[in-house]
């Protein structure tokens, strides 16, 4: 596939900020949407995007994105799904509209985005799709039902469509992102090397899915530092 176009919806400064630039340096228009959008603007100097404000949860927010991201740039070639939220507690402390929340933007954004990129890329016969997952994908955590229900659901929905649509030539791929992610605020421990997940090793594995040949498809990845246990 000849890709000239990104879309990363939950773009932010650490995993989608990797792919946004090594899409950029591949010589793909990027498209980022946010809930926030200014808080990009140095990205998008950097890699020569474009920003728009999105709220995922939203269905009318996420089809008019669509609308304007086909207008201006075509249909994408890659749709990331990089957003999610959490809340934590005890069970018998979480309050149910921010648990409700958190479900929605993890799970429900991510078919609402999804929905909308097979929509525009079936026509076609071509495109990937993308899901970002987390340890929580696969297994439940202390204090974490929320960001679990979200993520499983998620992983469900991700594997539901790689079925669906990979006969139909479209790429759907889960990635489960099994630890911690380096940052400038959040590096190595001097005494445990390379135990933090390198944003810029995990956007490579993200293009090399994504161009991936037809005959041998993967539709789940799971990377993680040497510190996690399986």
């Amino acid at each position: 596939m000849d890709m000239k176009s990104a879309l990363i919806v939950g773009a932010g400064s650490g995993l989608s900020a990797s792919l946004a630039r090594l899409f950029a340096r591949h010589g793909l228009q990027v498209v980022l949407a946010s809930r926030t959008p200014d808080r990009l603007a140095t990205l998008a100097r950097e890699t020569a995007a474009v920003t728009f404000a999105c709220e995922a949860a939203e269905p009318e927010e996420v089809a008019a994105l669509f609308d304007v991201v086909v207008t201006t740039s075509g249909v994408p070639d890659i749709v990331v799904y990089n957003a999610s939220a959490r809340a934590r507690g005890p069970i018998t402390d979480l309050d149910a509209g921010a648990v409700a929340r958190a479900i929605a933007v993890s799970a429900y954004g991510g078919f609402l985005v999804g929905q909308q990129a097979a929509r525009h890329m079936l026509p076609r016969g071509t495109g990937a799709i993308l899901f970002t997952g987390a340890s929580a994908s696969v297994k439940g955590y202390v204090h974490s039902a929320a960001f679990a229900m979200g993520k499983f659901a998620l992983r469900g929905l991700a594997q539901s469509m790689a079925r669906e649509l990979a006969p139909q030539g479209l790429h759907v791929a889960h990635f489960v992102i099994d630890g911690g992610i380096r940052s400038a605020t959040r590096p190595d421990p001097e005494e445990k090397p390379d135990s933090m997940l390198d944003p810029d090793a995990i956007a490579e594995t993200y293009w090399q899915v994504a161009n991936q040949p037809r005959s041998a498809w993967t539709w789940e990845v799971e990377l993680r530092p040497w510190v996690e246990r399986f």
